[in-house]
C-alpha cells in the first residue's frame, strides 16, 4: 500500500526530486549530452528533454486541459541552446502548479483516464527519482537516492510489480539478491541494473 503522506509532505518531496534532477541538469559537462545513459532509448540530452516535457504538461492538465487539447503544443525538441534554463522554467511552473491552494485535489486529464491531482504528483515524483539515477550514471555524477526518495518509489511501485514492465513505462525487472539493498531493488524493480547500469 502506498506510503500515506499528507498534501504538504508530498509537494516538498516531489520538490526535492525535481531540485536534484536540475542539479544534476546543471552538472551535464559539455562533451557528455550525447552520452548514453541507463534509458537504452535515450541519450543525456534525451533524458532531460523527455523530464521537460513531461513537466511542460503540468499547468495545463492541473488547469483542466484534456491531453486532446494540449495536443502536440510541447512535441519535438524543447532544449535550445540552454537545456538548463529551459528545465528550471519548466519545473519551476510545474512546482508552482502543484503547489496552487486545492491543486492536489483537482481530478485530472491523463492520457489513461481521469485522476485525482495527488496521485498524479506521485507519479511525476517517481519518474523524478527514478530518472535522476538515470541521469546521474549518464553523466558520471554520484548516482544515490535520497533514502526517503527511495522508500516512497518502492512503495508506491512495489503493489504494481506485475504491471510495471507491460505499461511500457519501465524496462522487464532486473532480479536483485535477496539481501539487496532498497536502491538496488527498486532499481531492480524498473528494469535497472545497479550493477552494470549502462548494459
Amino acid at each position: 500500500m502506498a506510503t500515506h503522506l499528507d498534501d504538504q509532505d508530498l509537494l516538498a518531496l516531489h520538490a526535492r526530486a525535481l531540485e536534484h534532477f536540475g542539479r544534476l541538469v546543471r552538472a551535464v559537462p559539455d562533451d557528455r549530452w550525447q552520452a548514453p545513459t541507463p534509458c537504452t532509448d535515450w541519450t543525456v540530452r534525451q533524458l532531460v528533454g523527455h523530464l521537460t516535457y513531461e513537466q511542460l504538461w503540468v499547468p495545463d492538465l492541473l488547469a483542466g486541459a484534456t491531453v486532446a487539447e494540449v495536443g502536440d503544443r510541447y512535441d519535438g525538441e524543447q532544449l535550445g541552446d540552454d537545456p538548463a534554463a529551459v528545465w528550471t522554467a519548466a519545473a519551476d511552473a510545474a512546482r508552482a502548479a502543484f503547489g496552487e491552494p486545492g491543486a492536489l485535489r483537482r481530478t485530472v486529464h491523463l492520457s489513461y483516464g481521469r485522476r485525482r491531482a495527488a496521485g498524479y504528483a506521485r507519479e511525476m515524483t517517481v519518474d523524478a527519482i527514478v530518472h535522476g539515477w538515470d541521469l546521474a550514471i549518464g553523466i558520471g555524477a554520484d548516482a544515490r537516492i535520497d533514502q526517503a526518495a527511495v522508500a516512497f518509489a518502492l512503495d508506491e511501485l512495489g503493489p504494481q510489480t506485475g504491471a510495471l514492465a507491460a505499461s511500457g513505462l519501465f524496462a522487464d525487472a532486473v532480479p536483485v539478491p535477496a539481501d539487496a539493498d532498497p536502491q538496488t531493488r527498486l532499481l531492480g524493480l524498473v528494469g535497472r541494473d545497479a550493477a552494470h547500469p549502462l548494459g
